[in-house]
């Protein structure tokens, strides 16, 4: 992974996945790199703008430091895609009254890139930086564009509701897609941001983000997915408010597993937004399958189901599920049926192998992707998971 120090910032191009030290020899705001890397920003906040003499951005960086459970701002690196919340996080505020403005600036360029060429002209060329724990290091994760080739207008950008002692608020939720660019120009990017102005005939202007522009066409920097499946530690509840999330559930259950079982189902259609219908079934007749349902696919006028057998797995955290469990719900899936299997930990690197090299329709939901559903859905805490859980089986 290349590295940049602070005193070789000035004159770097932005390159993917490249870290960029901050000043080791001062620890005040000064110190922090991107506002050295790209002369013209702010050096705080998660929202910073270069803005012209029309009071329009022409560049904007989205900086997330990935602390705030409640506003998981995320890299699919499979789809290309980039989920990042706004700024409006606390109750108080209408949904655009915020001090930064990053939520109206939400609204502004996701309604360019909804327009004409001209419209999209005009959208701030957008640089994504995540901060490297421990220090002020910022990693660059890509240039992006507001929207997918996949969601329509109304669908990238959506206002969602929150809940904090009691108050209901607003807050964007935004998807971005992350162009197929490995690096960037520095001097182009500098040259941007100091001369206030996109010009699309500049050589170091990215042809891909030309292509959105002049044709409106999503080129995603995408990667394929590892056919042995994840690792372990991909799999199973990291450290902090993920691990206590899902220490929660096992405790809870772990007297009686069975209790799991509705919570696994709820916790598969959490994470799904399509209309979802299922039932949980009988104890001694569940015949490897905890809940049966469909889905529904395609437009609301004339869906097609899709029906699943879902399996529930109440694990001890780092204790895996293996080949015989995992074989057990490949062996009950019926015809244009597919697989779920849940579990508070992880499966083990051969049953994974084996359910993905073989071509088994199985969804793996472990105990990262649990804690990963709650967050988003605002159940972050140890208190609301209990209180979730306890309105399940109420």
């Amino acid at each position: 992974m290349q590295r940049v120090v602070f005193s070789d910032l000035a004159k770097s191009d932005i390159v993917l996945e490249a870290i960029y030290e901050s000043d080791r020899s001062r620890s005040s705001y000064g110190a922090e790199p991107l506002h050295h890397l790209i002369p013209g920003f702010g050096n705080a906040g998660g929202f910073r703008k270069s803005v012209n003499k029309d009071g329009n951005s022409v560049a904007l960086l989205l900086t997330s430091n990935g602390s705030e459970v409640e506003w998981p701002d995320e890299l699919d690196p499979y789809s290309g895609t980039y989920t990042y919340y706004g700024d409006n996080r606390q109750p108080g505020r209408d949904l655009h009254d915020t001090k930064p403005l990053g939520n109206l600036e939400l609204s502004k360029i996701f309604a360019l890139a909804h327009g004409t060429k001209e419209d999209r002209a005009k959208c701030p060329i957008i640089l994504v930086f995540h901060s490297v724990p421990g220090g002020r290091d910022f990693q660059f994760m890509g240039i992006a564009v507001p929207g997918t080739s996949y969601l329509s207008r109304g669908e990238d950008l959506v206002a969602i509701w929150r809940v904090t002692n009691g108050e209901r608020f607003q807050n964007y939720k935004a998807t971005f897609t992350i162009l197929n660019v490995g690096s960037i120009s520095g001097e182009w990017i500098r040259g941007v941001v100091s001369k206030k102005e996109i010009d699309l005939s500049d050589p170091g202007f990215p042809l891909p983000l030309k292509n959105w522009i002049e044709h409106g066409k999503y080129e995603a920097l995408t990667a394929e997915k590892d056919r042995a499946g994840r690792t372990q530690s991909e799999q199973i509840a990291s450290p902090g408010i993920s691990q206590s999330l899902i220490q929660t559930i096992y405790d809870t259950h772990c007297a009686d597993p069975f209790g799991f079982e509705p919570v696994a189902a709820a916790i598969w259609e959490l994470s799904q937004f399509s209309h979802m219908e299922y039932e949980i079934t009988r104890r001694s007749r569940d015949g490897g399958r905890d809940a049966v349902g469909f889905i529904n696919l395609g437009p609301l006028s004339d869906p097609i189901r899709i029906s699943f057998a879902l399996e529930a797995k109440l694990y001890k955290p780092g204790n895996s599920v293996g080949v015989k469990e995992a074989s057990r719900l490949i062996s009950r899936i019926k015809h244009r049926e597919f697989g779920v299997l849940v579990t508070t930990s992880y499966l083990d690197k051969q049953a994974y192998q084996e359910i993905r090299e073989d071509g088994h329709p199985i969804v793996v939901m472990a105990g990262q992707d649990i804690a990963d559903v709650l967050m988003k859905s605002g159940i972050n805490t140890p208190e609301k998971v209990k209180n979730w859980m306890q309105s399940i089986v109420n």
